[in-house]
């Protein structure tokens, strides 16, 4: 006889335990009923008219929503905080935007162990170690191009040639040598070194930082004139990676000026001996610069130039070379004295005064 649950038929084969078996999967457990959204009436409260099955019971979610709203709220707003705390403490600084140092220069006065030579521009280059040198900017030539780790070949080209402007700006523009320009100078420079050169232009001193001669060469347009319009130029260029942000190039470059006195050529200098002498004289300048260019100077074609060492005769010892080059004419000796004497006891000065000696071979031979 079948048992009171059980089908008339009783218990299907195969299936053991019955309908027992055969839901148990799917019989939910108590916690999974309180969980439900839905929740069936009870029999009483669905005789009334028009009674619904089910209602619906107020979710977890809309109970937990706003909390969690608050708390995500919450979060942001500490971690938006720490940021702009840890911005002000620790202000991001992109490459590349390492302060632009102030130029060191030294410039030395080389005078002649006898009296300057004299005679015809041509001539003189002839006689002299610049007669193989090239003529004006095709004596500044760049070395072979490649990138580096982190500035492709375009890059390293731009600065080079940036470089080379700068010489051919500062060392071969006739404005710039004997007519008081700077303003071709002056436009190839980081603007954060403007402050500095405008000082070495206006008020020049042999302290380490503002002679103006560190920044060009110039002559005093009163006394020294170009005897002839070429100058004669051999050097060399070369560059390095100093960081991922940071391309430096050195220049090493000998000009040959042929100078003499301004003005109409009979006021040429006379010899110890009161005989008239030839007008032009070589004068000879050694710069060695050194250039640093970040991506910014690279994109607004610009140097920082950090250092500058020059040697220039033939000058006397006692020459003021921190604002002109003071060149010895031909038939000219240099001074018995020395240099600017250097006070031990000026710490304004960053540099003692120096001078070095022209040898007789640099000279243009008889």
């Amino acid at each position: 006889m079948a048992g009171r649950g059980d089908p008339p038929e009783g218990t299907p084969e195969g299936l053991p335990g019955g309908n027992d078996d055969e839901y148990r999967s799917v019989v939910f457990d108590e916690s999974f009923v309180r969980a439900a959204r839905l929740q069936e009436f009870s029999a009483q409260e669905r005789m009334g008219d028009h009674a619904k099955a089910v209602r619906s019971r107020p979710g977890r979610g809309l109970r937990n929503g706003p909390r969690h709203f608050l708390v995500l709220m919450l979060l942001i707003a500490m971690a938006f905080g720490t940021a702009v705390y840890m911005g002000v403490r620790h202000p991001y600084r992109p490459p590349g935007t390492q302060p632009v140092q102030a130029l060191r220069t030294v410039v030395v006065p080389l005078a002649p162990e006898g009296t300057v030579p004299g005679g015809d521009p041509a001539g003189l280059y002839a006689r002299s170690p610049a007669a193989d040198f090239r003529v004006g900017a095709a004596g500044i030539t760049h070395p072979a191009v490649r990138h580096t780790k982190n500035f492709s070949d375009d890059q390293v080209t731009t600065a080079l040639t940036i470089a080379k402007d700068y010489l051919v700006a500062s060392s071969l523009d006739p404005a710039v040598l004997t007519e008081g320009a700077v303003r071709p100078v002056r436009v190839l420079l980081d603007p954060d070194q403007l402050n500095q050169f405008d000082r070495s232009m206006n008020a020049p001193e042999d302290d380490g930082r503002h002679a103006a001669t560190g920044w060009l060469v110039r002559f005093d347009p009163d006394r020294i004139a170009l005897a002839a319009p070429e100058v004669r130029v051999r050097g060399t260029l070369a560059f390095a990676e100093a960081g991922p942000d940071t391309l430096e190039v050195t220049s090493d470059h000998t000009f040959a000026y042929a100078v003499r006195p301004a003005g109409n050529e009979t006021g040429a200098p006379t010899a110890a001996d009161g005989r008239a002498v030839d007008t032009a004289s070589l004068f000879t300048v050694r710069r060695q610069l050194h250039f640093r260019f970040d991506r910014d100077d690279l994109r607004t074609h610009r140097a920082e130039l950090l250092l500058s060492h020059v040697q220039a005769g033939p000058m006397s010892c006692s020459a003021d070379a921190a604002a002109l080059m003071e060149p010895l004419l031909a038939g000219q000796r240099a001074t018995g004295r020395g240099p600017a004497g250097t006070d031990p006891y000026d710490t304004r000065r960053a540099a003692p005064a120096v001078c070095g000696t022209l040898t007789t071979g640099t000279q243009p031979s008889g």
